[in-house]
């Protein structure tokens, strides 16, 4: 285990893209010790390439976007 202090930090690393509108950069951040998911477009502005950023919540699988089905008492899915 390290001891490395992350607060207040954070990391972006290359995601190869299956959409044009998927970030080029995915990682996290840690702002005032919470975490957060972090994702990053490079674009092209009057003055050059920047980098825009997004920060969310963190994913939290859900049976609605898993493969996972929920079945009642009876054992249908719905």
């Amino acid at each position: 285990m390290s001891n490395y202090d992350n607060t207040n930090s954070g990391v972006l690393f290359t995601h190869a893209k299956k959409a044009d509108n998927q970030p080029d950069y995915k990682g996290k951040i840690n702002v005032g010790g919470k975490d957060y998911d972090l994702a990053g477009w490079v674009k092209q502005g009057k003055s050059g390439q920047f980098l825009s950023l997004k920060v969310s919540e963190p994913f939290q699988p859900t049976p609605q976007n898993t493969s996972e089905k929920i079945a009642d008492s009876t054992g249908i899915p719905f």
